[in-house]
């Protein structure tokens, strides 16, 4: 099985790298930055894994094309590109391009890799596009940029899913908001400047509050969740989102 993870340095793309790696997959990680994917891939072959690293623009066409044309067979495809949303000021005090940017750059970098995917699956007959959000498109005040954002992409997914599923082209989605480990100080405040240690405990403990079981996802459950996905048990889904939120029902 061929894995492609783009935007794959981070904390949730480590996760689930290793996951599939850990199932015997070739991972195939990518990002912008060489040094972390090497050292990803290096530690994931160390463990026993098969894993390859590339300096991959998700909003590069050509790019994306050309890598996926080097690995050839796809049966899985993840985004978590990073989309540059801002978070925490009210619409009505946002500027255009701090609201539209996470629309723009979430939806090209979705299409892009979701169309190089599906061209090679759809031949193969099968495979996996799976993208993620947080699931704010439903009623999320505060949340700026993010609210449209992942609005578009629901709305992505659902459409490629009709379309590519005569093919045997599985499309799906999972959302997925506030895992602890990935709610650092470092990261919020890239998305809201006004964010200390107190009011990331505060957030900790509201983010709990909110679960539908009272208690955050963890990493490994979303990275478990995601293998599963792909895995024949669930070869069945397509064209949904799936809740990791915990927040409402869906």
């Amino acid at each position: 099985m061929n894995v492609v993870i783009y935007g794959a340095a981070g904390s949730i793309g480590t996760a689930v790298a290793e996951v599939f790696a850990r199932q015997g997959a070739t991972v195939h990680l990518t990002g912008r930055t060489a040094a972390p994917l090497e050292a990803l891939a290096e530690r994931l072959r160390a463990a026993g894994g098969k894993a390859e690293a590339a300096v991959v623009d998700a909003l590069d066409e050509e790019a994306v094309e050309a890598h996926a044309a080097r690995v050839g067979r796809i049966d899985v495809s993840l985004n978590l590109v990073p989309r540059g949303d801002v978070q925490g000021i009210p619409l009505v005090d946002m500027s255009v391009a701090d609201l539209t940017r996470a629309v723009t750059a979430g939806l090209t970098g979705n299409f892009v890799t979701a169309r190089a995917a599906a061209r090679r699956m759809a031949e193969q007959g099968e495979g996996l596009i799976l993208a993620l959000n947080s699931g704010s498109a439903h009623n999320s005040p505060m949340m700026g940029s993010t609210c449209p954002a992942d609005a578009a992409l629901d709305a992505l997914v659902r459409s490629l899913a009709m379309e590519l599923g005569p093919s045997g082209v599985r499309v799906m989605g999972i959302w997925v908001a506030g895992i602890p480990e990935t709610l650092t100080i470092e990261k919020l405040r890239a998305v809201n400047a006004g964010i200390d240690e107190g009011a990331l405990a505060g957030i900790h403990a509201h983010l709990d509050s909110l679960r539908l079981l009272r208690r955050s996802p963890r990493l490994p459950d979303i990275a478990e969740t995601i293998a599963f996905l792909a895995s024949p048990a669930a070869r069945g889904i397509t064209g949904t989102w799936v809740n990791a939120t915990g927040m409402f029902v869906s």
